[in-house]
């Protein structure tokens, strides 16, 4: 009976879902189109399914970062509130659904005794409030990012931000895939087999760099128009580096937290047993030092790297966020 209701809300909650996108879509009239394009059955079906087999919560996380990005560029205060309202009452419901995203907390009670007083900072008014926040895998720093950006009211770029590169080169989007340029990073591993015609055609469509690098470029490009046009929060994706090598302000993050934490809260997470979980963790950390140490030639998680490192450990997710705002000065509720 029980899991019965939870479809139901599920459901429910998909519904609003579907039902915000296309009323942002309507007042905006945006020519981007709207973030759900099939039709209304299968979405609902897709974003139900999404709730309820991936807890963990970062697909659906993603699809309502894109909605509310565009909800919060409506140039009408009335219905930018209206429609703003509703998507803090639909995140509030699915932060009430068992195991959804930001739902399995990572403090550490013992190591949060002994925080001391955090700097604040302000930040100049002429320039535009970006975030670059780089974090070690289990250290919930997409939930303390997304959770961030959606307080402040920034804009959210993560898995979206590929997909833009994605379309600017042209290329199929299950052909070079986000994980392909991390995960499975292959700068210096053994080079895969590929026909002459195939590598002809990439020279062509990548202007002779390799689909990495021209992913790479395309990408920082995408990052500095972001950071000069727009306040945003940028995960990952080396940003706080690039930006630097630009001379563009930004505020720098780097969260961590003890392994043998990071490793009972991928347990929690994702379901695994600990051999899993620290396999997972130790193969992870090996690929973002990999790819952000060729591509930037800094040194990944080096603290003089950062405008501030953070223990998501000692204070937990909701503290974490409390603690980035006193450095950014910020007094949003």
């Amino acid at each position: 009976m029980s899991e019965n209701i939870n479809r139901e809300i599920y459901t429910e909650l998909a519904n609003r879902i579907y039902d915000l996108d296309a009323e942002v879509y309507r007042v905006l009239g945006s020519s981007l189109g709207r973030t759900f394009t099939g039709n209304r059955d299968t979405t609902i079906r897709t974003l139900s399914m999404l709730m309820y087999t991936k807890p963990d919560g970062h697909l659906l996380r993603s699809e309502l970062a894109l909605i509310s990005n565009m909800a919060r560029t409506i140039k009408d205060p009335a219905e930018k509130s209206r429609l703003m309202t509703e998507y803090d009452e639909i995140l509030k419901a699915i932060e009430q659904l068992p195991n959804m995203f930001g739902s399995t907390d990572i403090l550490d009670a013992e190591r949060a005794a002994l925080n001391l007083a955090v700097r604040r900072e302000k930040i100049s008014e002429n320039d535009h409030l970006v975030i670059c926040i780089s974090r070690t895998q289990g250290s919930a720093g997409n939930d303390i990012g997304f959770e961030l950006a959606d307080k402040l009211r920034i804009n959210y770029y993560d898995v979206e931000i590929f997909n833009q590169v994605m379309k600017r080169l042209e290329a199929e989007k299950d052909n070079v895939q986000d994980k392909e340029n991390f995960t499975d990073f292959n700068k210096y591993g053994k080079k895969t087999h590929e026909s002459l015609k195939t590598k002809l055609k990439e020279l062509n469509r990548y202007h002779g760099l390799s689909k990495q690098d021209a992913v790479f470029f395309n990408m920082s490009d995408l990052i500095c128009e972001l950071a000069r046009t727009e306040d945003c929060l940028i995960m990952g994706r080396c940003a706080d580096a690039i930006l630097k090598n630009n001379h563009i302000p930004h505020i720098s993050i780097f969260i961590s937290a003890p392994f043998q934490v990071r490793t009972q809260h991928v347990m929690d997470v994702r379901n695994m047993d600990m051999k899993q979980a620290v396999r997972f963790l130790k193969k992870m950390d090996k690929q973002h030092k990999k790819y952000y140490e060729f591509y930037t030639g800094e040194k990944w998680g080096k603290p003089e790297n950062y405008d501030l490192c953070i223990n998501s450990a000692n204070y937990g997710i909701k503290e974490t966020i409390d603690v980035i705002k006193r450095l950014l000065n910020q007094q949003t509720q």
